[in-house]
C-alpha cells in the first residue's frame, strides 16, 4: 500500500514530537510543522529517518493563511496531500480569572485556536474528499470539560473546538473521513517543566493511576485513531489524563 501522508502541526517539541515518532513507526510518511523550532525539528526528522521511518520538517505558522495555503499545496503537489491531520500546534494564552480579563485577552485565544483548527482542516479535507478517506485528529484538554482557575481562555477555546469536531464527524462521515477529540491532562513536556512539583504532586496522587501523562501516553492514541482500525470512530472526545477527569 502507498504511504499514507500524516501532517503534524506543532510537531516539533512534547506531544507532536511523540506523535510524529509513533506515527512513522507506524509506517506513515511524517510531515512536522513547527514555527522556529529549526534546529530541533530537523533532529527530529534525522531520528526518524535513522530508524527507518521517513519524515519532513515543514514551517508554518498555522495562524497565518498564505504559510497554511504554501504548507499544504507542498504537500500535496510533492507527495499528493495529507490524509492525517494531527491537529497540536500550541497557541498562547493570558491565564487569568474572568474579573480581571479583558475580551481582547479571551478573544486572541479562542481566535487562534480556532482559527487554526478550521483552515487547517479546510484544507486537509480538499485531499481526504478526493480520496473518500481521511482522519483528524484535534488535540484540546480535559480543561475544556471540567474548569481550573485562571484557565477560562484557554478551557473555552478547547470547547469550541470540541463542538467543532462534533460537527466534521457528522457532516464529513459520509466522505470517508473521521474526525475525533484527544483531551489531555496534565503532560510532562517542555511547556509544563516549570510548574510547581506541589502542584504536580498534587495532579498525581489525584490521579487514579498514580502518574503524570508522558507525550507518548497521548501519542499512542492518536497511533489509533488514524489507524485503519478505527474507521468506525468518529465524533469522540477520549480524556488521556490516567481517570483524573471522569465525565
Amino acid at each position: 500500500m502507498t504511504k499514507r501522508n500524516a501532517l503534524i502541526t506543532g510537531g516539533a517539541r512534547g506531544i507532536g514530537a511523540a506523535t510524529a515518532r509513533v506515527l512513522a513507526a507506524d509506517g506513515f510518511r511524517v510531515f512536522i510543522n513547527y514555527v522556529n523550532s529549526t534546529a530541533i525539528a530537523q533532529q527530529l526528522v534525522e531520528e526518524i529517518e535513522q530508524n527507518g521511518g521517513e519524515a519532513y520538517a515543514i514551517q508554518a505558522d498555522v495562524r497565518d493563511d498564505a504559510q497554511l495555503a504554501a504548507m499544504f499545496s507542498k504537500i500535496a503537489e510533492e507527495h499528493g496531500g495529507v490524509d492525517v491531520l494531527v491537529s497540536n500546534a500550541n497557541m498562547n494564552f493570558v491565564a487569568k480569572p474572568f474579573v480581571e480579563q479583558t475580551w481582547a485577552e479571551f478573544a486572541q485565544k479562542l481566535n487562534d485556536e480556532m482559527h487554526a483548527a478550521y483552515e487547517s482542516a479546510k484544507h486537509a479535507v480538499q485531499t481526504m474528499v478526493e480520496k473518500h478517506y481521511g482522519r483528524l485528529v484535534f488535540i484540546s484538554s480535559t480543561l475544556s470539560e471540567s474548569p481550573a482557575p485562571g484557565f477560562i481562555a484557554h478551557g473555552s477555546a478547547k470547547g469550541a473546538l470540541d463542538s467543532f469536531n462534533k460537527y466534521l464527524a457528522q457532516e464529513l462521515g459520509p466522505m470517508g473521513i473521521t474526525s475525533n477529540v484527544i483531551a489531555p491532562g496534565l503532560v510532562e513536556t517542555d511547556a509544563t517543566k516549570d510548574a510547581p512539583t506541589e502542584f504536580k504532586e498534587m495532579i498525581r496522587q489525584f490521579t487514579p493511576t498514580q502518574k503524570i501523562a508522558t507525550p507518548d501516553d497521548v501519542a499512542n492514541v492518536v497511533s489509533y485513531l488514524v489507524s485503519e482500525k478505527s474507521g468506525h470512530v468518529t465524533g469522540t472526545y477520549t480524556p488521556v489524563c490516567g481517570g483524573a477527569y471522569l465525565p
